[in-house]
C-alpha cells in the first residue's frame, strides 16, 4: 500500500492510498478517514460510494464528513468508482460507461471484464486490505453512496445482510435495469440477457427475495435526474409489504450536487452511527 497524502483533520487522519489490485489488474486509488478513537481501538466502518464521473476524492472534498466522523468515532472508506489506467477500456465521449462509470459490478462481456470487477473489489479485496492495515472493527460496517454509489451501496446490502448493519443512499438509482442513465452500460458490461442484470438492480433483488432491515433515502426533488434515473417511488413501491423498512425523505429545492449530500451528510452519520452501537 503506498501513502498518497495524509493530513489531519479534526483530531483524526485524512489519507489517501494507492495499491495494486488483483481485482481490477491496476492500481487502484482511495480515501480512508480516521477518527481519533481508532488510535487505541477499533471503530465501526462506513463505507461511501461515490456516483457517476466521481473519483475518491469528491465526497473527501466536498462531502463535509470528517467533523461529524471525528465525534462518533466512524472510520470512513472512499473508493474510486471505477478502474483507471492507460490499459483500462473506456469511451471518452460516454459519461455513463467506462473510467468512473463501474457501477459496481462484475463485467462479464469483452472488453470491460478484464479490469471492472467493482464487485469484488468492493466486497472482498479493498475489505481484505482496509481490516489488515487500520485498526476497523469487522463486525460492525456500514455503507452508503451517492446517485450510482447509492445503487452499489443499497445492491451491495441487499446481498451481504450478515455483513452489514446499516445502508443509506443520497439519489440512488434504484433500478438502473430500466433507467436511461443505466441501460446501456448493463447491456455493455453483463450481456444482452436482462435476467443477469437482476443481481445488480436493487428492486430486482427485493423481487427475488433479497432482504436488508431498513433503508434511510434523501431525495431532492429539484434533481434534474430524478424521473429518468432515479426514481426513489420504484423502491419505495417495491419495500411494501416486505418488512424491509424504509425512510424516504423528499426535499424541496435540493438538486443532485454535494450542496444537497454536504448538507444532510451529518443525519446519514449519525443514522448509521445509532446502528452500529
Amino acid at each position: 500500500m503506498k501513502i498518497i497524502s495524509q493530513n489531519t483533520a479534526f483530531g483524526g487522519m485524512q489519507g489517501v492510498f494507492a495499491h495494486e489490485s488483483r481485482s481490477c489488474k491496476g492500481e487502484m486509488t482511495f480515501a480512508v478517514y480516521l477518527p481519533p478513537q481508532a488510535i487505541n481501538e477499533p471503530r465501526p466502518v462506513l463505507w461511501y460510494l461515490s456516483g457517476l464521473t466521481c473519483t475518491h476524492a469528491n465526497v473527501m472534498e466536498k462531502g463535509e464528513y470528517r467533523r461529524m466522523a471525528s465525534e462518533l468515532g466512524l472510520i470512513v472508506v472512499c473508493p474510486d468508482t471505477s478502474p483507471r489506467g492507460p490499459e483500462v477500456p473506456d469511451e471518452l465521449t460516454n459519461w455513463q460507461m467506462g473510467k468512473g462509470a463501474g457501477f459496481y459490478l462484475d463485467a462479464t462481456e469483452e472488453p470491460w471484464a478484464e479490469h471492472y470487477q467493482m464487485y469484488s473489489y468492493i466486497t472482498e479485496e479493498l475489505p481484505a486490505l482496509i481490516f489488515e492495515q487500520f485498526r476497523a472493527d469487522r463486525s460492525r460496517q456500514g455503507i452508503f453512496g451517492h446517485s450510482m454509489g447509492g445503487h452499489g451501496a443499497m445492491t451491495i446490502a441487499l446481498k451481504n445482510p450478515e455483513r452489514f448493519r446499516s445502508c443509506s443512499a443520497f439519489a440512488p438509482i434504484v433500478a438502473p435495469s430500466s433507467a436511461d442513465w443505466s441501460v446501456g452500460a448493463f447491456e455493455k458490461y453483463l450481456g444482452a440477457d436482462k435476467a443477469t442484470w437482476r443481481k445488480y438492480d436493487s428492486c430486482a433483488l427485493v423481487e427475488d427475495g433479497a432482504r436488508f432491515p431498513e433503508f434511510l433515502i434523501d431525495q431532492g426533488k429539484a434533481d434534474s435526474f430524478l424521473e429518468n434515473g432515479l426514481r426513489p417511488w420504484l423502491f419505495e413501491e417495491t419495500v411494501r409489504g416486505t418488512g424491509i423498512g424504509l425512510t424516504l425523505r423528499m426535499h424541496e429545492r435540493y438538486d443532485h450536487s454535494y450542496y444537497f449530500i454536504s448538507t444532510f451528510m451529518d443525519d446519514h452519520l449519525k443514522w448509521h452511527s445509532e446502528r452500529l452501537g
